[in-house]
């Protein structure tokens, strides 16, 4: 997951934890050293309603009108900051030592547990915003990556590269939504800070306070834009919900409660969490404090899940097995940490919550050397890095290597948003079991420490996931021709994008295929045709789909009186004011 210099669930091994390197060159080959994540700058904004002392609590009653365990707030030395009417969970603040002890004597309060051993910081009355950083120009060339070659997800891009009606929301420090190979994808009216345990959703507020989301953001759907790199799903959109903390990139269970609500109520089919909720590492229902933690983020995400969003998590990277869970010496980490005994009863959250798909890491055939694992808790296994990170984007234009159960979670959410474009209207529960049954086994390597069979184990779980299987076809037959440049497309105007197709015998195929990934709003507005070398015009959409935005799909053209060699177009035609956008991409599978 994310780094834990800083203290938190972060992405290698404890104490301290790699997150990645240096950005590198798009031809750099070195392995990734172990390095510690830089520290965000230190919030400057104050507030005079913060006292020190102020402490963080989740209080937990019954679902529905919430108002009178409220005022049992108020009238208990303390304050309201967010409340969830839906689920019965509070999110409280006080500076008084006996605001827990005392609120759990109260008629209708459930459970009260405080989510941090630190501080609240003032910065969450008056939040000040990420910074937006300056934009280094990407240079051209897109190779494809190893781990994308690793699940097939170049394969899996002839068939689709997603829905633009997908949205896939990355829990994190936030997203460089400036970044060239992402704002083509950012959904910005979906996205928000949820740090401190309230939305935010001032422009900017969702920007990284790191690197580590902007990294994951650009495995699951970097643009197929001819630049930098290419995303699992580079169709689908991304929202960014920042639940770090800045300062600290610290993951309270308030901030993961406000992440996990957001995302059902703004229709995230899949979402990103690499990482694990603060300050512990393992949550034990034989504390108080712990077990309330328990309950607040299990029922924020039952209530994404009810609202159709299916969670992916890191599995963490401590290589322990969380089947068999003894010691924990890492928590809590916004303080001391101590050395307790704990018991499986202890979970990781949210990676072992119900109904959380949880993500273990490859090398190129082996578990990672830092992931964790553990039988019937591992449902998937992708790429993460080991003796060679991931490379992805990072914030300001730029890109780098991270290696962890962070940079594997992305690949898994990535085939997840693959499996909904291509399943439209599929439930949370049916995208788990489609994981699971598109992805290629793995064996136990020879290694006492994984339990289980071939078919499923403490290592790999389920298997290594397939993007290619996911999307339920094999690449087209026959030659592929591509051209990815942008072609504005302005209000009444036609523009034409050309691809020169050579080396292929004879005429066109009677079931050509013509690929068109265009980003407009208000799709009714246009009529696309496809133009063969010798002039004749193919209509492929006229002016349907209303308002709906962006036209990503794949038509069957019977071309079979042409001649395959030569120059085709994609012709787009703008017919109104008022919307406008580009052609993206498209292609031709002869």
């Amino acid at each position: 997951m994310l780094a834990a210099t800083l203290g938190a669930a972060l992405a290698f091994g404890a104490p301290a934890a790699l997150a990645g390197t240096a950005p590198v060159s798009p031809n750099g080959s070195s392995a990734p050293a172990p390095a510690a994540a830089p520290k965000a700058a230190a919030p400057t904004s104050q507030s005079a309603t913060w006292v020190a002392g102020t402490r963080a609590y989740l209080v937990i009653t019954a679902p529905g009108d919430t108002t009178a365990v409220r005022n049992a707030v108020t009238a208990n030395s303390g304050t309201v900051f967010q409340y969830y009417d839906a689920i019965g969970v509070i999110v409280a603040h006080s500076a008084s030592a006996n605001f827990a002890t005392t609120l759990r004597g109260v008629s209708g309060v459930q459970q009260v547990g405080a989510t941090r051993t630190s501080d609240v910081p003032a910065d969450a009355y008056n939040p000040a915003l990420p910074a937006n950083p300056a934009q280094a120009t990407t240079p051209s060339g897109e190779p494809v990556r190893a781990d994308m070659t690793q699940i097939k997800a170049d394969q899996a891009w002839a068939v689709t590269t997603g829905s633009a009606s997908v949205k896939v929301g990355i829990l994190d420090t936030g997203v460089d939504d400036q970044h060239q190979d992402l704002a083509p994808n950012f959904n910005a009216a979906d996205s928000a800070s949820c740090a401190y345990g309230k939305p935010d959703t001032r422009t900017g507020a969702w920007r990284d306070v790191g690197t580590h989301g902007t990294h994951v953001a650009g495995t699951v759907a970097a643009a197929k834009n001819g630049k930098g790199v290419i995303g699992v799903a580079p169709g689908v959109k991304i929202s960014s919900v920042r639940i770090a903390e800045p300062g600290t990139s610290l993951f309270f269970a308030e901030n993961t409660v406000c992440g996990f609500m957001w995302a059902g109520d703004h229709g995230f089919k899949v979402t990103n969490n690499s990482y694990y909720t603060d300050p512990w590492q393992f949550n034990c229902p034989d504390n108080a404090d712990q077990a309330a933690i328990i309950e607040g983020v299990k029922r924020a995400q039952e209530y994404a899940e009810g609202k159709g969003s299916l969670q992916v998590a890191a599995a963490g990277n401590s290589n322990v097995d969380l089947a068999n869970k003894t010691t924990d010496s890492e928590s809590p980490n916004d303080s001391t940490p101590v050395t307790r005994t704990i018991t499986n009863a202890c979970l990781d959250i949210p990676t072992e919550l119900p109904g959380v798909v949880t993500v273990s890491a490859m090398g190129t055939t082996a578990k990672a050397s830092y992931s964790n694992y553990g039988l019937n808790v591992v449902d998937v296994t992708a790429p993460g890095g080991d003796t060679v990170g991931i490379y992805s984007t990072q914030p300001g234009g730029k890109y780098g290597t991270m290696s962890g159960t962070s940079m594997a979670s992305p690949h898994v959410t990535g085939v997840a948003a693959l499996l909904a474009s291509t399943n439209p209207g599929i439930t949370p529960a049916q995208l788990r079991d489609k994981l699971a049954t598109q992805a290629n086994d793995v064996a136990c390597p020879s290694d006492s420490r994984c339990k289980g069979t071939t078919a499923k184990n403490g290592f790999f779980g389920e298997g290594q996931v397939d993007a290619l299987k996911a999307v339920g076809s094999t690449p087209p037959p026959g030659k592929y021709f591509e051209n990815t440049g942008d072609f504005a497309v302005g209000d009444n105007t036609t523009v034409e994008s050309p691809i020169t197709v050579s080396g292929v015998t004879g005429n066109a195929p009677a079931t050509l295929k013509v690929g068109v990934n265009i980003v407009h709003t208000y799709i009714g507005d246009l009529k696309v045709d496809l133009v063969a070398p010798d002039g004749t015009v193919y209509t492929v959409h006229n002016r349907a789909g209303g308002s709906t935005d962006n036209i990503n799909q794949v038509y069957t053209v019977n071309a079979s009186s042409e001649a395959a060699n030569g120059t085709w177009k994609l012709r787009v035609n703008d017919n109104a004011g008022g919307d406008t956008g580009k052609i993206d991409s498209w292609n031709l599978t002869f």
